[in-house]
């Protein structure tokens, strides 16, 4: 499960998180920080809304 503090880094090289990503216009995946920044703080560095990028990422899972 993803949480708003997980690693950006951590799920980079999963396709369908990408797209979530990209859906969100969250483009973190190709940022040099992404190792070290959270889905959290790359949503609050964007003004987008947590909960519905986290909501989308964990419908992955299932």
């Amino acid at each position: 499960m993803y949480t708003k503090d997980t690693k950006i880094g951590e799920i980079a090289g999963n396709p369908a998180a990408a797209a979530v990503f990209a859906k969100h216009g969250l483009g973190c995946l190709g940022c040099m920080l992404a190792n070290f920044e959270t889905i959290g703080q790359g949503c609050a560095a964007h003004g987008l809304d947590v909960e519905a990028i986290l909501k989308d990422l964990n419908a992955l899972e299932k």
